[in-house]
């Protein structure tokens, strides 16, 4: 018998955790999850618009955290389970990435503007994504246990995702958008 992905259990507006606890699906739990699950989706939409194989195989990579990241939230804080974790590796990794991504690119010497080519746009839309993750994720650790990695990771990752848009920019030889005061 083959699986089937609708299982009626949350009709009635709530989800089960890992570990059978079930919670409102409004819960900032579920919230802060299911935003890394849209960063998720954002940054593989990111990833259909780019040629470059070195970054398309780091943002798969990625990806694949963040999935890990899920599943952390995703678990009943109060029971012992055995899931994935984050290492500090992972935060060097992204860290190392931007050092060597601002090596090729022009100094930042004014705030930029969203926009110039849809993968540049999409770059950003995964950047705020990531952002509004880590926002909601600080507000369930002031809550309930959330590793302080994550929160760590998910901060890092928004930089990152910054200066992809830059670089994804600047390999196309899209001119950056600059931002102006009004006068």
């Amino acid at each position: 018998m083959a699986f089937k992905i609708y299982t009626k259990t949350g009709d009635k507006g709530e989800t089960g955790l890992f570990g059978g606890r079930r919670l409102p699906k409004n819960h900032l739990r579920i919230e802060a999850y299911g935003t890394v699950d849209e960063l998720n989706a954002f940054i593989g939409l990111v990833s259909d618009h780019i040629e470059d194989d070195q970054l398309d195989a780091a943002l798969k990579s990625i990806q694949d955290l963040l999935f890990v990241i899920g599943s952390n939230l995703a678990s009943d804080p109060d029971k012992e389970m055995a899931v994935p974790d984050v290492k500090e590796a992972d935060i060097e990794v992204l860290e190392a990435a931007i050092d060597q991504m601002e090596q090729s690119l022009p100094a930042l010497k004014h705030f930029i503007l969203p926009g110039g080519h849809v993968a540049v746009s999409h770059a950003h839309v995964a950047r705020c994504v990531c952002r509004r993750a880590e926002r909601l994720v600080v507000a369930l650790a002031s809550e309930e246990l959330v590793l302080d990695i994550i929160i760590r990771y998910l901060n890092r990752l928004s930089d990152y995702l910054f200066v992809v848009a830059r670089k994804i920019g600047h390999d196309l030889g899209v001119p950056e958008r600059k931002w102006e005061a009004r006068k």
